[in-house]
């Protein structure tokens, strides 16, 4: 369990020396014992106060981290368990309006309990009030970054912090939808955790809190300075085209073949990684997602690994595309894989569903889609990826409606027969041109700008 800070000890944290700005402080004249009249209230504030010396359970301003300004929103769990009432949400309401009207993100600092007992359900309305602010500045076209504390749960968690577009957590954290007081008594601990969150893709990274600083600032960083466009990357395998259909496939399918990890090295000075679906599920083996730094610009980018996608993976894609429209970054596609998983377990976290989301994210992408096939192209679960009309190849890659071998099954020829089969099905990076799959082949020295002929 991290150690558990106040406010302001988060912000000093956080923010570049010097740079915070706190917003002004209560909007709602308070009521004697609270809007409830419970007995008490106005004592258990009083006690808060005096010992944290704040006057509510969150500290709102501006600072700059990283160099990049932002509003930041701190929790003091010292005062009522960081809970949220009604002036709390008057806070927070006023911190999304300031970034708004200044065109700043907004980066959540959790640490919370959940809504205020002593202002029953006028305290849970207030997540109706955080949820359509952060909605409205999500259509505004602002990054929201939450970073979650000890412990982060109850309505804080399934707003503030699960509602923001990317989700960094201290180690060791608690965070889960149930507090420890209110959960099963056979619950197991664990699954309430920062590191359990990020297992099963509900958040994207732990962050130990000696690195959130430049942590924070590389993410507000690139969230906030897209480029004009993804050009595709230069090959980095063989530069001589394929023979027959086959070889195609061969080369594609070698050990030896440049996978996403080295063309994203090779692309992007830096990069930071999206995690997880949000639906429970993650692809690490077949699916890397986030957003990276060329030539001081951040491009998006979504590429598969050269393994089968699984569902999980689909749905992070579609995340990220989709996150990357609404702040207007172009994306990179990368293209590899036999196809998508088609076990039952795929069949069960739905595979077709998945991929469908991708299809739709990339059809409805307002910002520049660019894809380049690094190697193989196995049917729909390949082509979900591919921007239309803005496709290129590599010379070690194919792309095809199925893999021969399963094209020859479904026509009932013998093994015998897949090479040719390979052949006629017309899946070279040259054909794929001939055909209009694709524009062009980029290689050693040719890029999209200047492709081969």
């Amino acid at each position: 369990m991290p150690e558990r800070l106040s406010a302001r000890e988060i912000l000093a944290l956080v923010a570049d020396e010097s740079t915070f700005a706190e917003l002004p402080g209560l909007i709602r004249a308070p009521q004697a014992d609270g809007p409830l009249g419970w007995e008490g209230y106005d004592a258990s504030r009083a006690r808060a106060a005096e010992r944290t010396g704040e006057e509510e359970s969150v500290v709102c301003g501006t600072a700059s981290v990283g160099g990049t300004r932002a509003v930041l929103i701190a929790f003091e769990f010292g005062f009522l368990g960081g809970s949220l009432g009604e002036r709390t949400g008057d806070r927070l309401e006023a911190a999304y309006h300031h970034a708004r009207a200044h065109r700043l993100p907004v980066v959540p600092l959790v640490a919370t309990g959940g809504s205020r007992m002593q202002e029953g359900m006028l305290a849970l309305t207030q997540l109706q009030r955080v949820a359509r602010e952060s909605v409205l500045t999500r259509e505004a076209g602002l990054p929201q970054i939450a970073v979650l504390w000890d412990p982060t749960t109850g309505g804080g968690w399934a707003t503030l912090g699960a509602g923001a577009d990317v989700i960094l957590a201290l180690p060791g954290a608690q965070v889960g939808f149930a507090g420890s007081r209110v959960r099963p008594p056979d619950a197991d601990p664990a699954a309430y955790t920062a590191e359990a969150q990020v297992a099963v893709g509900s958040a994207d990274a732990v962050v130990r809190p000696e690195e959130l600083r430049e942590t924070l600032g590389r993410w507000l960083r690139l969230l906030t300075t897209p480029a004009a466009e993804a050009p595709a990357p230069r090959a980095l395998g063989a530069p001589d085209l394929p023979g027959t259909g086959w070889e195609a496939v061969r080369r594609a399918r070698s050990p030896e073949r440049p996978r996403a990890q080295a063309y994203l090295d090779a692309y992007f000075t830096h990069r930071v990684s999206l995690g997880g679906d949000r639906c429970g599920g993650t692809d690490p083996d077949g699916m890397l997602c986030g957003f990276g730094e060329r030539d001081g610009r951040t491009v998006a980018y979504a590429a598969q690994t050269g393994a089968a996608t699984r569902p999980a993976g689909y749905r992070t894609a579609a995340r990220l595309i989709r996150l990357a429209d609404r702040l207007d970054v172009p994306v990179l596609t990368l293209v590899d894989t036999p196809g998508a998983a088609n076990d039952a377990e795929a069949e069960r976290q739905g595979a077709g569903a998945a991929i469908a989301d991708v299809f739709g994210a990339v059809a409805a992408a307002r910002v520049p889609v660019t894809t380049l096939v690094i190697g193989e192209g196995g049917s729909g679960g390949a082509l979900a990826l591919a921007a239309p009309d803005n496709t290129w190849a590599t010379p070690d890659s194919y792309f095809s409606v199925i893999a021969p071998e399963l094209a020859a099954a479904i026509l009932k020829r013998p093994p015998g027969e897949v090479e040719a089969t390979a052949g006629q099905l017309r899946i070279r990076p040259q054909d794929l041109v001939e055909l209009g799959v694709v524009r062009g082949i980029v290689d050693i020295t040719a890029t999209a700008d200047h492709p081969r002929p």
